[in-house]
């Protein structure tokens, strides 16, 4: 495992914003568009990079991440491009991590060895289902023969394998979510995310569900199938180490990581934030915007915020508390220069400590086993706004 200490470590994220269609419970910076100027999208890219890298000279790179919508439509020689411009601005671990996120297609398969070759060591997968008729409710466009090819070919390609499934669906009961994340975790990769379905703001299940037409799982059988997922990736040898992400010891994602450790990452691309220090930093969203200000401007940013030391304090604490191993809060006062009890509510503490929902160990605090359910709850009595 990298061994670069946090104040020098930095994680690099690259949003590629487009997709061939748009999932109907995606609220994802995502866009559809009949043509992209590749050669036009590559020195924009760079060019963000290049702006961005010069205001976290002295950094260790020891991770890439290329998220979307979705990446895995970017020509392989762009991914390169980019790779290589990232190790020129930066000193580059070792063991650094290069995620790509892909959609389970085989015309985008095809492209693994490319992408294998142009630096990409981890591939996440998408397929959030194995189930031909919830992947078309979903809004998918591979089917499960699809994506299990896409696996194969992603397994015998990269080092490092992720995939993504959704659950708590509509009409999915105990028994058949047992047996479809049994099948999922017999394919033998080394990392699983399993999100439950959620209805976002603004997505198209959003607005089928305003009008009555979407049926939503009983909350009381989703928080089963919650914790009935959590046993059985046990059992598998693959725990979750935060509350969606499930990983053997050591296989767990080192660009997450630095995000739920509140370690500093450069974000490159539209609708990419970032956190530089002690700043805020969010690049404009919609692509056309986007490459205008790279044009105008030399790079994508549409704010700049110093952050104050609670508010790092309270983020710090928030994602920290997202993962099993929980949150150093030596390191949330040394963030903030403020003593403890004015970042989280010790009595609440002590209260859900004795309830069995919090624990505490040396100088860490972390939600138990118990209290992962009420997570949000949890945290809306800890820290302190």
């Amino acid at each position: 495992m990298n061994s670069t200490p946090p104040e020098e470590a930095l994680a690099l994220y690259i949003h590629w914003p487009f997709c061939v269609s748009k999932c109907p419970y995606c609220d994802f910076n995502s866009h559809v568009r009949e043509s992209v100027d590749q050669n036009a999208w590559r020195a924009a890219m760079l060019q963000d990079l290049a702006y961005e890298a010069a205001q976290l000279p002295g950094k260790r790179l020891t991770s890439i991440f290329f998220g979307g919508g979705t990446p895995s439509l970017m020509p392989p020689e762009t991914v390169a491009a980019l790779i290589d411009a990232a190790a020129g601005h930066w000193d580059v671990a070792d063991d650094i991590e290069i995620t790509l996120e892909a959609n389970p297609s085989s015309v985008e398969a095809a492209r693994f060895g490319d992408l294998s070759r142009a630096g990409v060591n981890r591939v996440s997968l998408g397929l959030q289902a194995l189930d031909d008729e919830m992947l078309g409710w979903l809004g998918r466009a591979h089917d499960v023969r699809e994506g299990l090819g896409a696996l194969d070919t992603a397994q015998a390609v990269f080092a490092r394998v992720s995939f993504d499934l959704i659950y708590a669906r509509p009409g999915q009961t105990p028994e058949s979510w047992r047996d479809e994340l049994a099948r999922a975790l017999s394919f033998g990769t080394e990392h699983l995310s399993l999100y439950q379905l959620t209805i976002e703001p603004g997505t198209q299940f959003a607005a089928r569900f305003a009008k009555g037409e979407l049926p939503v799982l009983d909350p009381d059988l989703a928080a089963d199938l919650f914790e009935q997922t959590r046993a059985q990736t046990v059992a598998a040898g693959l725990p979750a180490y935060e509350i969606s992400n499930h990983a053997r010891p050591g296989a767990e994602s080192r660009h997450n990581l630095t995000y739920w450790r509140y370690g500093s990452y450069a974000g490159v691309g539209p609708g990419a934030h970032g956190r530089r220090g002690g700043m805020a930093t969010v690049r404009r969203r919609k692509p056309e915007n986007w490459l205008s200000r790279v044009d105008a401007n030399g790079h994508g940013i549409e704010s700049e915020e110093i952050l104050s030391p609670a508010a790092r304090a309270q983020e710090a604490l928030l994602m920290g508390l997202r993962l099993r191993e929980g949150v150093d809060l030596e390191r949330v006062v040394a963030l903030s220069g403020m003593p403890i009890a004015q970042l989280v509510d010790g009595h609440a503490i002590e209260r859900l400590e004795k309830l069995g929902f919090l624990e505490r160990s040396g100088s860490y605090l972390r939600i138990s086993e118990a209290g992962v359910l009420l997570l949000d709850a949890i945290l809306a009595e800890v820290v302190s706004a």
